[in-house]
C-alpha cells in the first residue's frame, strides 16, 4: 500500500469529515482527494479490505461507499483489474426535435466520443426488421452493436440495422454511422422514435456499468431518406442517469383562444 493512500484513508480523516453514516463520510473523503489533487482521473484505488483496514471500518461500508461512487460515474469498476478514478458522472439534455447521431451529439457539448464495437455483420432481415425496414423476407441488412462512450463514461448500448443495399460492409463504420450513410447519399433526414422506460438485463448493465435492474431509456427509432425509404431501424439503451431527453411544446391556436 502506498504512502498516499495512507495519507488520504488516515483515521482522523474519517473522524474529521462530519457526523454522516460511514460510508458517506468515505465517499467525501475520496471526492476531497480528488478535487485537492492527491487522486487523479485513471489511478488506482486500494483495495476494500486496504481501506477497511486503515479507517477501522467493515469491508460492506467500503462496499457501499465504492457501489455509490461507481453509480455516480466518479469510481470505475474493471472486471479483473480493480477500481479506477473516473470523473464527474456526463449528463446530456438531449432535445427530441432533432435528428442527430451519438457523435454529433457528444461533440456539439465538446464532449469526446468513443466506441467498443460488439458486432458488425451481414445477415438475412428478422422479421421485426423486416417489416420496420420495409424489406422482403430474403433480403439481407447490416447489422452494428456497439457501447457508445462520452468522456470515457459508458453511455448508450446501440444496435444498428440497416438494408444491406444502403450499407453491405459495416465494418466500413468507424464512428459515426450517419456520416458513412451521407457520404453514399444516404443520410436520414426524419425519423420516428418511440420511448419506453425499461430495467437494465444484467449483461446490458454490465457493459454499462450500473446495477443489475438499473433504469434506462429504450429507444426505438426508425430513420427515413428524403424520398420516404426507411433507411435505419435502431434500438438504444441509454443510462437513466446520464441522459434527459427534452420535448418543446406549443399551445394549439384552437386551444389558445
Amino acid at each position: 500500500m502506498t504512502t498516499q493512500a495512507k495519507r488520504i484513508f488516515a483515521s482522523a480523516n474519517l473522524a474529521a469529515a462530519d457526523d454522516a453514516p460511514l460510508y458517506m463520510r468515505i465517499k467525501k473523503i475520496i471526492r476531497e482527494a480528488m478535487d485537492s489533487g492527491m487522486l487523479q482521473k485513471g489511478d488506482a484505488m486500494p483495495g476494500e479490505r486496504d481501506i477497511a483496514t486503515l479507517l477501522d471500518v467493515s469491508r460492506v461500508t467500503v462496499r457501499k461507499a465504492f457501489s455509490e461512487l461507481v453509480d455516480d460515474g466518479i469510481l470505475i469498476q474493471k472486471r479483473g483489474s480493480g477500481t479506477y478514478v473516473g470523473g464527474p458522472l456526463v449528463k446530456v439534455e438531449q432535445p427530441l426535435s432533432r435528428l442527430t447521431s451519438f457523435t454529433e451529439d457528444m461533440k456539439l457539448r465538446g464532449l469526446s466520443t468513443q466506441s467498443q464495437w460488439l458486432s458488425r455483420q451481414v445477415e438475412f432481415a428478422t422479421p421485426e426488421e423486416a417489416l420496420k425496414l420495409s424489406l422482403s423476407p430474403q433480403e439481407k441488412v447490416s447489422r452494428l452493436k456497439r457501447l457508445r462512450f462520452a468522456n470515457d463514461v459508458p453511455m448508450a448500448i446501440e444496435a444498428a440495422t440497416i438494408p444491406e443495399r444502403f450499407l453491405n460492409d459495416p465494418s466500413v463504420v468507424s464512428t459515426s454511422l450517419y456520416a458513412v450513410l451521407g457520404s453514399q447519399g444516404y443520410k436520414p433526414v426524419r425519423a420516428l422514435q418511440r420511448l419506453h422506460a425499461v430495467a437494465l438485463e444484467a449483461d446490458e448493465a454490465k457493459l454499462l456499468c450500473v446495477p443489475t435492474h438499473s433504469p434506462a431509456l429504450l429507444i426505438e427509432r426508425i430513420s427515413f431518406l428524403s424520398d420516404g425509404r426507411p433507411v435505419e431501424f435502431t434500438l438504444s439503451h441509454y443510462r437513466g442517469d446520464t441522459y434527459d431527453f427534452v420535448a418543446e411544446l406549443s399551445l394549439a391556436p384552437e386551444a389558445a383562444s
